[in-house]
């Protein structure tokens, strides 16, 4: 076992992991002040719980990890609050973009390639930005499955278990989310 993974050192925690872990809930939340309120309980909750830290992984694993759980804690109450006041989804659906005799896409609405031609330009701040706003137009019940499947790597039935929908509904919003990104980047990125 690496003898560096076992230290932990709480003093050191912002000046080595806050930028890290800010930048992590930013990219998931979308939200700057509560971005930085989450990296201050993320560091709060790990000295109230310093004691369970059994040297498994990297104090910045452990962090994460920890910052990772507030995060779908947001997510839930996001998706509890939007649920309670019975949302209707006014975003763009299927059938605007295909056509309902063969399921193909619409002239219209058919797929551009994008107009990306140097390596890592996906990177790219402007991208970013475009892609953040795209997501605030979402619901947040989508924007919490889009980001725990495809920035957090998380698998079906945790996602499905954590928001408490059913696995069908979870590929009707991955589904949806996909279209409505596509049209939302297509409109604003190429």
């Amino acid at each position: 076992m690496n003898l560096e993974a076992t230290i932990i050192n709480p003093h050191l925690w912002v000046e080595k992991y806050a930028d890290y872990l800010y930048t992590y809930a930013l990219t998931r939340i979308n939200d700057e002040e509560q971005a930085k309120d989450l990296v201050q309980e993320t560091f709060l909750a790990a000295l109230e719980n310093i004691e369970k830290f059994q040297g498994k992984s990297s104090e910045k694993t452990w962090l994460t990890a920890i910052l990772k759980h507030k995060i779908f804690d947001i997510y839930r109450t996001r998706v509890s609050a939007v649920n309670k006041k019975n949302y209707s989804m006014n975003s763009v659906t299927s059938q605007n973009f295909f056509q309902l005799d063969d399921g193909h896409w619409k002239i219209e609405h058919r797929p551009v390639e994008f107009a990306i031609q140097e390596p890592g330009a996906i990177e790219n701040r402007e991208f970013y930005h475009i892609l953040q706003a795209c997501l605030k137009k979402l619901p947040a019940l989508w924007i919490a499955v889009f980001t725990m499947k495809f920035m957090d790597d998380c698998n079906t039935e945790s996602i499905c278990r954590e928001l408490k929908v059913t696995t069908a509904n979870y590929w009707v919003i991955i589904h949806r989310t996909k279209i409505n990104l596509r049209a939302c980047l297509q409109k604003n990125w190429l």
